[in-house]
């Protein structure tokens, strides 16, 4: 079974992209047409410029403003380190989760595991 990284790699749209330590990949409120697998390096995700969670090498990030219909990014992405990312647009990802359903299930996955470790993290602060 491919991992969602694989296969963003298999239907990606342009070129891999590389963001130097630091570089905004994009800003909470801007709309997205894309999402991103991280084929290396570690990009943090900011919520009111607060870092909730470090993601690395093999995820996947930036589905979420493929999905809704106004395409508005809620977070904000940075890298982290020198990253490659590769990068799948809205047609591709639809495309990709039409044909290839496993696809969608380890989308699904990856959203909910960055989601249970991010409440787990909340739990800890006293903050639910």
């Amino acid at each position: 079974m491919l991992k969602p990284i694989e296969t963003v790699k298999l239907f990606e749209s342009q070129p891999e992209q590389t963001f130097a330590p630091g570089e905004v990949i994009f800003r909470n409120g801007e709309q997205g047409t894309v999402m991103y697998g991280i084929i290396e390096g570690e990009v943090e995700m900011y919520i009111n410029d607060k870092v909730i969670e470090v993601i690395k090498k093999g995820d996947v990030f930036g589905q979420g403003a493929l999905v809704h219909e106004d395409y508005l990014r809620a977070s904000t992405a940075i890298a982290k380190t020198e990253c490659k990312l590769a990068i799948l647009d809205k047609e591709h990802f639809l495309f990709a989760v039409q044909q290839t359903p496993m696809f969608a299930l380890e989308v699904l996955r990856s959203y909910s595991d960055r989601h249970r470790r991010l409440k787990k993290v909340m739990d800890a602060l006293g903050n639910i």
